[in-house]
């Protein structure tokens, strides 16, 4: 491979790592990796054992028999059909939770956050046209009154006749 092309490829690399989409998303990853750690220790620590209050410690405990004996065998093996609807509610709490938290935590404020950043934007602009339409307005009133200077006496606002 010849030396330039090694450049190439290498610029091409570092320019694809360092895009916002591919470092923001990497970010992403990590943060989010961090945060499900927290919202299962919630889960597991605090709704779970509330929620199994009325029965068993775990909602992981919750489960029904399809198809009996529903046992452990001699040899250990589970024996008989279970639904184990008991990890499927805790999942789905889980998930609820997570989806919840991120929601209210993030979702919700950054939006409101860059609701009000593009309305003091707009506002900005709205100020800006406001100015450059009063200024277009402005120029326009004084074309017209020299225009009408020139027609009505032939004269410029200097006295002189060919208007400079």
């Amino acid at each position: 491979m010849s030396e330039k092309k090694k450049e190439s490829v290498l610029a091409g690399f570092k320019a694809f790592l360092m895009r916002g989409n591919v470092v923001d998303l990497a970010v992403a990853v990590v943060i989010g990796a961090a945060f499900t750690n927290i919202v299962n220790s919630v889960v597991k620590g605090i709704i779970s054992p509330v929620v199994g209050a009325v029965g068993t410690k775990s909602l992981d405990g919750y489960k029904s028999c399809l198809k009996a004996p529903c046992a452990i065998g001699k040899d250990g093996q589970p024996t008989g059909v279970e639904i184990l609807w008991g990890s499927v509610l805790n999942a789905t709490l889980t998930f609820v939770i997570t989806a919840a938290v991120v929601y209210f935590l993030m979702v919700l404020p950054m939006s409101k956050y860059l609701a009000k950043q593009e309305a003091r934007r707009k506002a900005k602009e709205g100020v800006q046209e406001v100015v450059e339409i009063t200024e277009l307005e402005l120029l326009k009133e004084i074309r017209d009154a020299l225009v009408a200077q020139r027609g009505g006496g032939g004269t410029s606002p200097t006295g002189s006749r060919n208007g400079f």
